[in-house]
């Protein structure tokens, strides 16, 4: 059970809630055990008056109504202890359950804000699928452990301690003689634990397999339907559910065997109490209320050693939940957010020889870059697909750590900073931009504080969204639906520009962003952009060359390396690669192949 070491921290969070809950736990058991106490003693009162009565003629009424009396007595007290053991069972399954809750809801949170700071190397390795199930499934297994697992093992414990030390007072060799089938159910316990162990390991990965393929089938319903492939679709799922059915059903028929056996086991011992306890009632050892407490005691046990099936069973699960969690809790990310300095930046970027290999796939994206870029200055990274253009903008942001070469924000390297303090301070549109199913004005106000619809609705306005969200049925406050799937590419786009915009920060990573946006808006843009930029730091990636901004720098990347780095003018009379594409453009633009209106399309 040392995978489940993790959760100690939470036992003692609450411990005061669990103490009370075993507190309760021991009181209901004390009281229970009282009861066939007083069922003996009622028995054995209502045997000895009929034995001191010789025939039927001597029952008097003196005789009958004595008996009625003490039994009275017998029962209010059998009642009034049968109410607080009630009492005390509700108020221990209300503080270890509810406890069981609490502990869901933090590991939950925690799990989550976990997720949230790891690194981008950690996201590239692992399916959402996957990371779904473990914050949800493989929570509540756990829960179930620290909740009524722990509830019925600590019920069962004093039970049994508490039954056991009632039978031995009563008849210690009657009590051995009941353990008899006690080895069996210890080999039972055993054997059955460790199929329930290896079936609950391969049922909970092959869940998270099925939360993957469903997740990923709704995400992309667009392509699946655009190529008719629903039914290749369903029989893939199908063919993976059951599989997990398959499994699902070994193991219910493991946990199946449990309540038979123990029934037979408990079985053989009310047959021995009713056997030997004869025998011994016959030799004047022990009295037939002594037999009835006996057989109420060993029904007593019927409960919480049936459930130790059960109980063990989630005990299982829940190792193996924990352990799947533990995975993924142990992981140390290389990137921190916290700790490192928090000062507000000016924008001055320098990389001094900066190599990366993305360390899952061990592609070298960058090798040997180095530029500079003042603060205020605009810098354009142009190249082919797979030339490393994203990677700068992902290493200024420090979602990746330099495999080689420094990173200077103002002169500092960029791991001095904290990292969420830096990020806050930079305007990043990505090239896979991302829009969450909340409003419009929600979505461009994600990186701000208590924005408001005119405040969205300014910044909507440089990126040229404005009119077209406003004409919407419900403007500013427009559902997007998951990912945006309600607008075009186009409109995605130019949300996602405001949402950098609104922020008005110092830096700005633009990652081509004007991609899905037809050239007459584009045109706009640029010309908003151009203003909007002045004494911020801009660097701006793309496949085009933006005519209408410009550029104190411009960084031609080709295979991870700088071809050439220059002002326009500067590389055109270089006539290198960047001339080799200018020109490029242009001749296709006197054949009538490509219309620039402000833009030049870069293959």
């Amino acid at each position: 059970m040392k995978e489940l070491i993790h959760l100690n921290k939470y036992f003692a969070r609450y411990k005061w809630r669990f103490i009370a809950g075993i507190a309760f736990v021991i009181s209901a058991n004390a009281l229970s055990v009282y009861n066939p106490i007083i069922t003996k003693n009622a028995v054995d009162l209502i045997v000895r008056n009929l034995k001191s009565v010789n025939n039927a003629s001597e029952f008097s009424d003196v005789v009958r109504n004595k008996i009625s009396t003490d039994v009275l007595w017998l029962f209010l007290r059998y009642l009034v202890v049968a109410m607080l053991a009630g009492g005390f069972t509700f108020m221990m399954r209300q503080s270890i359950i509810v406890v069981s809750r609490l502990v869901e809801f933090d590991m939950k949170n925690e799990i989550y804000d976990y997720y949230q700071k790891l690194d981008l190397a950690f996201y590239r390795k692992n399916n959402t699928g996957d990371l779904m199930n473990r914050i949800t499934e493989d929570v509540s297994k756990v829960r179930m452990y620290i909740g009524p697992a722990i509830m019925y093992s600590v019920n069962l414990f004093f039970t049994i301690t508490f039954a056991l030390a009632s039978m031995m007072l009563i008849s210690p060799s009657l009590t051995l003689k009941v353990l008899i089938p006690l080895p069996l159910l210890s080999i039972t316990i055993y054997v059955i634990n460790g199929l329930i162990g290896r079936y609950s390991a391969k049922i909970q990965p092959k869940l998270s397999d099925l939360t993957t393929n469903a997740q990923e089938t709704f995400s992309g319903i667009r392509v699946v339907q655009a190529y008719a492939r629903e039914k290749e679709m369903l029989g893939f799922f199908e063919k993976e559910t059951q599989e997990y059915r398959n499994l699902q059903l070994k193991l219910a028929r493991i946990d199946s065997l449990y309540f038979p056996i123990i029934t037979f086991l408990v079985g053989c011992s009310i047959i021995i109490v009713v056997y030997v306890g004869g025998k011994e009632v016959s030799a004047g050892r022990v009295t037939v209320g002594d037999i009835t407490a006996f057989l109420m005691y060993t029904n007593m046990l019927m409960w919480p050693v049936s459930s130790l099936g059960f109980t063990v069973s989630m005990i299982q699960r829940a190792i193996i939940s924990q352990r799947r969690i533990n995975e993924f809790l142990d992981y140390k990310p290389s990137i921190t957010t916290e700790g490192g300095m928090e000062k507000e930046i000016k924008g001055e970027i320098t990389f001094e020889h900066v190599s990366f290999t993305y360390p899952d796939t061990g592609i070298k994206a960058l090798k040997d870059v180095s530029f500079k870029v003042r603060a205020g200055e605009r810098l354009a990274i142009i190249g082919r697909t797979g030339s490393g253009k994203s990677t700068i903008a992902d290493l200024i942001l420090r979602m990746y750590n330099v495999t080689t070469g420094k990173i200077l924000m103002d002169g500092t390297e960029v791991s001095q900073y904290n990292t969420g303090a830096l990020r806050k301070q930079i305007g990043f549109v990505p090239q896979d931009m991302f829009l969450f199913s909340e409003t419009i004005t929600e979505n461009i106000s994600f990186g701000v504080k208590d924005a408001v619809k005119e405040h969205a609705a300014r910044f909507a306005g440089y990126a040229v969204i404005a009119n077209e969200i406003e004409s919407f049925p419900q403007g500013y406050e427009t559902i997007v639906g998951e990912r945006g799937v309600t607008l075009s590419g186009g409109q995605k786009q130019r949300i996602s520009i405001a949402r950098a915009l609104i922020k008005q920060p110092n830096v700005l990573l633009l990652d081509d962003c004007l991609s899905a946006v037809d050239t007459a808006t584009e045109k706009q843009i640029q010309q908003n952009l151009d203003e909007v930029l002045r004494g911020k730091t801009a660097v701006i990636i793309t496949h085009r060359i933006f005519s209408l901004i410009h550029f104190d720098n411009i960084l031609v990347l080709d295979d991870g390396k700088i071809a050439e780095q220059g002002t326009h003018e500067e590389l055109l009379r270089a006539k290198g690669l960047y001339a080799e594409i200018f020109e490029k453009q242009l001749n296709e633009q006197r054949e009538g192949k490509t219309e620039l209106n402000g833009t030049i399309f870069v293959n």
